[in-house]
């Protein structure tokens, strides 16, 4: 058994232990995470080395943890190709955020570095967790920390924003519990295995309403208009390294639960559904485009690019084919970089000027032309300019929607891709050109050497995945093509019996049949 998952989720673990038992020196405190999240960065490296393009979860570890009487829960875990990219991103971003830290935080930094760490582990354990409740106990845990971090070194309204994003999360976190619960009971005795539930047969009301659970709890994380309200708050309030962490990975765990679990579980209530949810991806899209445009504070207005930016995620997912879902899979990825890189440039500037309202800048560019560079290329990354990142995503997305039955939706949400330039350009103008009057803007200093290290890696991923994306989607594709099967093969049959002869290269325990000689189950 591969105990790399393990020993990747629980590095950070580790790291939290050794702080508690650290005297408080700043430097060394600050210094021993990062240090940490360096490693776990570099053992992750060896799943994409190890990685195989087929549609099997891989890395996989399942032993048994809880058993009472029939109830079961199995320490289980695995990746494939959809949850691959995500761990990367995890273990990519912390690191990062960590060294953002290095002077935005003066005060109780052990008790931060510890819940930046804990943070960490909760994310990398919801996105390999096969088992629905340790799935569940992972997505919990993430609340704490992230909790802490807006509440205690946040904003002025920190605590407003914290118990408001507390109180959203957890409320549809206790519906999908109960909707965990009844799908245990009604596979029969056993585990969680999420393979395991993907075989069940759902009548179209239970698929319903159990649908509608799991969908509330991930359409709050995403978040998808109108639960969206608790994310500008929290941005706004949120420390630096808080408001990368939550953009960059948090709210991809709304996502990722859609493709991972909602959508698969429930595929009629899903195609049921596939409007409503387009249609408020779409609302969120131009809504959240349109408040953006109207944002004095800069941190705001990137907070509400983020709704706009998912919207668009959400339309691929649901276009059920696989450039769309391909599509809305690579721009998780890519908001992650380029997103919680404009989080980093505003703390930047922050940290310099101590406000973040747009007419307290102008003429940035002539004293920081390092600070504008980086700022011009990430701003461009954002409205999705072709050869970064962000174009590519947003290509299959659209791609994938106008050849799905999304059509009108995607022609509406294709309006967006104009407004995100039009917001971001004119944030950038007003921020980075014009006359340099402000005496204060007058002194400020370009980029540390720190700070440039913290962006080199950023820039470096705009423009590998914006240039070559081919390695990223082809690990994707065994999996997604897998889903698409599954998906159609359930809303055919509504009742597929459980997979139990082992040896299929390729396909996990518990899945349809393939047809022959569909690519899914083959390593390319």
């Amino acid at each position: 058994m591969d105990f790399s998952l393990s020993l990747i989720t629980f590095i950070p673990l580790a790291g939290v232990l050794l702080l508690l038992v650290m005297p408080r020196n700043n430097a060394m405190l600050r210094g021993t995470a990062l240090c940490v999240s360096l490693v776990g960065f570099i053992a992750s490296i060896s799943l994409i080395c190890e990685f195989k393009p087929i549609a099997d979860y891989q890395f996989v570890e399942n032993l048994p943890w809880i058993a009472a009487g029939s109830f079961q829960m199995n320490y289980h875990v695995g990746i494939d190709g959809i949850s691959l990219w995500l761990v990367i991103l995890t273990t990519f971003i912390m690191p990062i955020a960590i060294l953002s830290t290095w002077t935005a935080v003066e005060e109780r930094v052990k008790e931060y570095m510890i819940c930046l760490l804990l943070l960490e582990v909760g994310m990398l354990g919801a996105f390999v967790s096969l088992d629905l409740f340790l799935f569940y106990i992972f997505w919990e845990l993430m609340l704490i920390p992230m909790y802490f971090i807006i509440g205690i070194w946040g904003g002025k309204n920190r605590v407003y924003a914290a118990v408001k994003f507390f109180i959203y999360t957890m409320v549809g976190s206790l519906l999908m519990l109960i909707a965990i619960m009844y799908i245990y009971f009604k596979a029969g005795a056993g585990d969680f295995d999420i393979t395991r539930f993907y075989s069940i047969g759902l009548d179209p009301a239970s698929q319903t309403w159990l649908f509608l659970a799991f969908a509330l709890a991930f359409a709050i994380k995403v978040p998808m208009f109108p639960l969206h309200t608790w994310l500008p708050d929290a941005h706004t309030e949120a420390p630096t390294a808080g408001s990368v962490i939550l953009a960059a990975v948090l709210l991809k765990m709304g996502t990722y639960g859609f493709v991972r679990f909602a959508m698969p579980l429930f595929p009629d209530a899903t195609a049921r559904f596939t409007p409503l949810i387009a249609t408020l991806a779409v609302i969120g899209i131009v809504y959240a485009s349109l408040v953006a445009m109207v944002q004095e504070d800069v941190k705001k207005l990137v907070a509400y690019s983020s709704v706009a930016h998912l919207g668009f995620v959400m339309i691929g997912l649901f276009a059920l084919n696989q450039q769309g879902i391909a599509g809305g899979m690579l721009q998780m990825i890519n908001h992650g970089i380029s997103t919680g890189a404009l989080f980093l440039i505003v703390g930047f500037i922050y940290e310099r000027r101590h406000t973040r309202l747009i007419t307290d800048f102008g003429g940035l560019s002539k004293q920081m032309p390092i600070f504008a560079t980086i700022f011009m290329i990430v701003t461009f990354s954002s409205i999705g300019l072709p050869g970064t990142n962000g174009f590519v995503g947003e290509f299959l997305v659209l791609l994938g929607g106008f050849e799905s039955g999304l059509r009108t939706w995607t022609i509406i949400a294709s309006s967006g891709v104009i407004l995100s330039a039009v917001y971001m350009l004119w944030m950038f103008q007003r921020v980075m050109f014009g006359e340099l009057t402000n005496p204060k803007n007058q002194v400020l200093k370009d980029l540390n050497a720190r700070e440039i290290v913290i962006m080199a890696p950023l820039i470096v991923m705009i423009f590998v995945m914006g240039i070559y994306p081919t390695p990223f989607i082809d690990k994707m594709n065994p999996s997604i093509d897998r889903l698409i099967v599954q998906m159609k093969q359930k809303q055919v049959a509504h009742v597929v019996a459980p997979v139990t002869a082992p040896g299929r290269a390729g396909i996990p325990a518990g899945y349809p049949e393939l047809p022959s000689g569909h690519p899914a189950g083959e390593a390319k």
